[in-house]
């Protein structure tokens, strides 16, 4: 299938969860992909014996599929007890402004009426990503009457001094089979600093049908003068999501055009896609099975010129 002019191309397990580290026993999650020279660092969350998640990284060379060097420690630790993000830390995005490196995050905390809570943090870097402190020990996304149950997995984009966000939230909880579902969607915000944003409620991907419950972790570029947005959408399993839009605010959805063929690493799942561009391909990084059990997948298409 194409986007953007290209045929993409499955090129299989780019990184498997690193589990000679003590704090990783399982799972490398949600790539999220920075320039740094001639290579890439990702982010990414592995999860503990408890299940929990920090956030590492790794340097890889995407050209030639090849791990260059692997973080001992997390870039971005647990939460202080009782804390937001006391039980998980996930990545979103890195925003490079200044000389700092802004990452946002989710933060999760475990709930009794339903499994858990999270909500958006940010931490910043002054180190080139190798370690990241919270600017903040509350979420910079807290609940509020428009986002009355869980916020999670912003991405930013800064234009014109404008920051502008999209971001994910629950719009409620159900039952299904007598276990609580969550159901969220992806909406939008803004900011001049970065911390203090204002949200409206505005809806930018909302379910197709009946049988989506969950639309997670955006991606947002401006790209052949408009933006695009890659998603992931959930009905019995998480599939990529693509949608385009002329502000940023108003978007159609085009999920056929990031269908990508599968292989058995990533056959039951595809999701979580971060996209990188170098030496004219558009790069894809991506979970398959087990949200990240299987490791992050690498995909890539021309770019056209």
């Amino acid at each position: 299938m194409s986007l953007a002019g290209g045929t993409w191309e499955n090129r299989g397990v780019l990184f498997q969860p690193p589990t000679d580290l003590s704090w990783v026993t399982s799972h490398a999650a949600l790539p999220v992909v920075i320039r740094r020279g001639d290579a890439h660092r990702v982010f990414y969350c592995g999860r503990d014996a408890q299940s929990r998640a920090r956030i590492g990284w790794f340097d890889a060379d995407l050209p030639a599929g090849r791990v260059l060097a692997v973080g001992q420690t997390p870039a971005l630790d647990l939460g202080e007890l009782g804390a937001f993000d006391d039980s998980g830390v996930t990545t979103s995005c890195v925003v490079d402004h200044g000389d700092r490196l802004y990452l946002y995050y989710s933060g999760w905390s475990l709930g009794v009426t339903v499994p858990f809570y999270f909500y958006g943090g940010l931490a910043v870097s002054d180190d080139g990503g190798e370690t990241f402190v919270r600017a903040s020990r509350a979420p910079v996304l807290e609940r509020t009457a428009v986002d009355p149950f869980l916020t999670a997995s912003p991405f930013v984009l800064i234009e014109d001094g404008l920051w502008r966000m999209w971001y994910v939230s629950c719009c409620g909880w159900g039952l299904e089979d007598g276990k609580p579902r969550h159901y969220y969607h992806i909406r939008y915000a803004e900011s001049r600093d970065g911390l203090t944003w204002s949200r409206r409620g505005h809806v930018c991907i909302d379910f197709k049908d009946e049988r989506e419950y969950a639309l997670a972790r955006p991606y947002v570029a401006w790209q052949d003068g408009r933006y695009k947005m890659w998603f992931s959408a959930r009905g019995e399993a998480y599939r990529p999501g693509y949608a385009e839009s002329a502000d940023g605010l108003a978007w159609t959805r085009m999920d056929e055009a990031i269908a990508l063929p599968a292989a058995e690493w990533d056959a039951e799942m595809q999701a979580y896609p971060y996209l990188a561009e170098s030496a004219g391909v558009r790069w894809m990084l991506y979970n398959g099975n087990g949200y990240g059990r299987t490791g992050i997948g690498l995909a890539a298409t021309s770019r056209p010129a």
